[in-house]
């Protein structure tokens, strides 16, 4: 069991290392763009969250891959070879229960399925703070016109 827990951990404590470093590099994009010199103010929203959640789902699909690169190198991955699809239903929370990690493993799925809801509430937060963030600095908040 804390072969799981210090497993588990390691690459939590990762994957939250990654999803900072990203964070913090769109946020300072954010900050270095001149979004309130634009014509097209709503469209220049659009392209920015699109980026964002562009970004922020590869970084997801990442944080997935490292957690099926453990499965394989520690001998957890369910024998059918499905290591990318077991990590990424057990990292976002959706439990099929069609493949089950080696006995000696089993502690693993909860705690990556916990990093998930982390990492998926980090990511919907700073989806949400960038969005009024961009809003601001091109006009658009309550009421103001569009152009």
């Amino acid at each position: 069991m804390m072969a799981n827990i210090a497993v588990g951990i390691s690459v939590s404590m990762i994957n939250v290392g990654l999803h900072a470093l990203v964070s913090v590099a769109l946020v300072h994009w954010l900050d270095r763009r001149g979004l309130g010199h634009r014509r097209h103010r709503r469209m220049t929203l659009a392209v920015v969250m699109g980026a964002i959640g562009g970004l922020l789902t590869l970084t997801h699909m990442a944080e997935v891959a490292l957690w099926a690169l453990v499965y394989v190198l520690i001998g957890a991955a369910p024998a059918s070879g499905n290591d990318f699809y077991f990590a990424f239903v057990n990292y976002t929370t959706l439990g099929y229960g069609d493949l089950l990690p080696d006995e000696g493993w089993r502690l693993l799925g909860p705690m990556a399925a916990a990093n998930g809801v982390l990492l998926f509430g980090w990511s919907t937060a700073l989806i949400f703070g960038a969005l009024q963030r961009a809003a601001h600095r091109l006009g658009l908040e309550k009421g103001q016109g569009a152009a």
